[in-house]
């Protein structure tokens, strides 16, 4: 989806952590969207991280940008800027999905806080300890923010095959926003209790975080955003969805763990198949309803 151009963006609610680094302390695992968090939980994908590397290309030495002076996002003020720059892209969705979930979860007696939304490159320190680009976005429960290198999106597409259309970068970050989410309901910890398998509650977890994303999806275009009223972004056309159908499918352990192997390994996985990952996203867009969304109740995914 694209932004309308008179919409306002929000700044505040982002960081621009780019040009710093430095290491982190332990903390509670990051949960990312695809196979690069590996870096983070110990290789749970069965693959070794040097093979990913190979997938990614080193992203963990590269120099960051040096910011001086106010924040590049500073300068991302409307739907059009967002529509022009990808940092700007990352933030806008960030202020979308901080605009839709505070009123949907209060109607089912949930209280939502705005996480923060960090733009990196290179490096990151983190409540959940350093990451390196390698790992892609991901969120971290300890310190309840998001994190992306923008460098990731051109990876998806390049590297992972996903469309580069725009909701296929915005699937991306309400993905991990929906890991929020289910921080705020309780149910983030399951994954760590059950860490592998087709069917575990790593798997569980990383499914219902795309289905939330998909219920975001379907109002996101009528959501109005603070200042002028108007939705941040334009209604969902069918291009759109099967952007995001593509990216989904582009992060599927199956799909990453072929293209690192040359094999599949469904003992291993933690965040679903391709097949799945469409799946939970559609479903959530379809229903647009959080029950929908509980992958734990189900027998399979």
């Amino acid at each position: 989806m694209t932004f309308n151009q008179g919409a306002r963006l929000d700044p505040s609610q982002a960081e621009d952590q780019r040009g710093r680094s430095g290491m982190g302390r332990g903390g509670k695992v990051g949960l990312g969207l695809g196979g690069g968090i590996v870096v983070l939980i110990g290789a749970l994908l069965g693959i070794n991280p040097e093979m990913l590397s190979s997938i990614l290309g080193d992203t963990s030495t590269q120099p960051a940008i040096e910011q001086t002076g106010d924040s590049a996002l500073d300068s991302c003020l409307t739907g059009q800027d967002a529509n022009e720059r990808l940092d700007c892209r990352i933030l806008g969705t960030a202020n979308s999905l901080n605009s839709f979930w505070p009123s949907y979860l209060a109607e089912r007696g949930v209280e939502y806080s705005v996480p923060k939304t960090v733009i990196f490159q290179g490096s990151v320190n983190t409540a959940c300890g350093q990451a390196s680009s390698a790992v892609g976005p991901f969120y971290c429960p300890g310190d309840n923010k998001a994190y992306f290198d923008p460098d990731f999106f051109s990876q998806l597409e390049t590297q992972f095959g996903s469309s580069g259309g725009p909701l296929a970068q915005e699937y991306v970050v309400a993905h991990e926003f929906g890991h929020h989410v289910q921080d705020l309901l309780g149910t983030i910890g399951k994954a760590q209790q059950d860490p592998q398998g087709a069917q575990s509650a790593s798997v569980r977890t990383e499914l219902q975080a795309d289905c939330y994303a998909g219920i975001w999806m379907r109002y996101a275009s009528s959501d109005p955003a603070s200042g002028n009223g108007e939705p941040f972004l334009t209604p969902l056309t069918q291009n759109d969805l099967n952007d995001a159908l593509s990216a989904a499918s582009s992060v599927g352990d199956d799909r990453i763990q072929k293209a690192a192997t040359g094999r599949t390994d469904p003992e291993s996985w933690t965040h679903g198949s391709s097949e799945q990952r469409q799946k939970w996203l559609y479903a959530g867009y379809q229903s647009a309803d959080l029950a929908t969304c509980d992958t734990f109740a189900v027998p399979s995914v």
